[in-house]
């Protein structure tokens, strides 16, 4: 099945193997305790209706009490959460999943995902985990995250439901082509995580010039940048309520080929922001920025 794009409600969506998943949510990474809760009730607030987190980032309990007082029904929802690298056993896995959706206080999540590959687990131990996962009803959909294209393969392969999305560093300082490509063969969802390279863009001479041109904050030129590639959801990140509502407010307008191009030549060698001891050997960048597809 391949990638189309629908509206939910005033958000929207990209439909990737049977997955409705909308094309901005809010990043909970390293927001915590009332800071989680507040960060998510913001973003409901604004509009979102795509939250993403992770046992590791020891905030579900924080996401789904925001979830809870919310008022929102379960499906309007759509609840993104992660099984840690240490966990892929399959033992290990279904325990994980279990205690994810526990501690979010929901019966199921939206998108399971295998947070980070482990070389030292078979594949075809996680990946049947994982669709044990969603047919044992733990989640709606599966996926994987920080997988290149080669093990994205594999994975597909390798799994017995289909898989929906692979979760990746991605904005204009990395060169994602090969892993785009891939997504796209399969018609799986490329959400980009760290889209805004941990603030790294923010001050990027091009970016600003681009902003003011459209008078926006260059966080919105950045997601507009990605909003406007087949097949590319993000997930930024903030806890500030003004920055989470400016960043999902990048549908009313465009950018043309020209600043697309600008944009995508911004790709360089070291780009890469997300650099953790246990990261996998990543796709080699494109011959030249200019290979974005844009």
């Amino acid at each position: 099945m391949g990638l189309s794009f629908q509206p939910l409600g005033a958000l929207p969506v990209i439909e990737a193997n049977g997955a409705r998943i909308p094309r901005i949510g809010l990043g909970t990474w390293r927001s915590t305790h009332d800071e989680g809760v507040q960060a998510v009730q913001a973003a409901l607030d604004a509009g979102y209706r795509h939250i993403d987190t992770a046992a590791r980032y020891e905030n579900e309990q924080a996401v789904g009490q925001a979830l809870a007082a919310s008022g929102l029904s379960r499906d309007a929802i759509f609840v993104t959460t992660k099984v840690w690298h240490t966990e892929l056993r399959a033992a290990d896995f279904r325990r994980a999943a279990e205690a994810s959706v526990a501690r979010l206080g929901l019966d199921h999540v939206d998108l399971l995902l295998v947070h980070w590959p482990n070389p030292e687990v078979p594949l075809a131990e996680t990946i049947g985990a994982l669709c044990d996962a969603q047919r044992s009803g733990l989640t709606r959909h599966i996926g994987v995250s920080n997988f290149p294209a080669a093990l994205l393969d594999r994975a597909v392969a390798l799994a017995s439901v289909p898989l929906v999305a692979n979760q990746c560093e991605y904005h204009p300082y990395l060169d994602q082509t090969t892993v785009l490509d891939a997504c796209r063969r399969h018609g799986i969802a490329l959400i980009a995580h760290t889209p805004l390279g941990s603030g790294k863009l923010l001050a990027d001479p091009v970016i600003a010039e681009i902003a003011r041109e459209h008078n926006r904050k260059p966080a919105q030129i950045i997601l507009r940048w990605l909003m406007q590639q087949p097949g590319v959801a993000a997930i930024p990140k903030s806890s500030n309520r003004l920055r989470i509502g400016e960043n999902v407010a990048v549908f009313d307008f465009g950018l043309d080929a020209n600043s697309m191009a600008r944009i995508a030549a911004l790709a360089h060698d070291d780009g890469r922001v997300s650099k953790p001891a246990w990261h996998p050997q990543w796709d080699a960048p494109a011959n030249s920025s200019a290979a974005h597809r844009t």
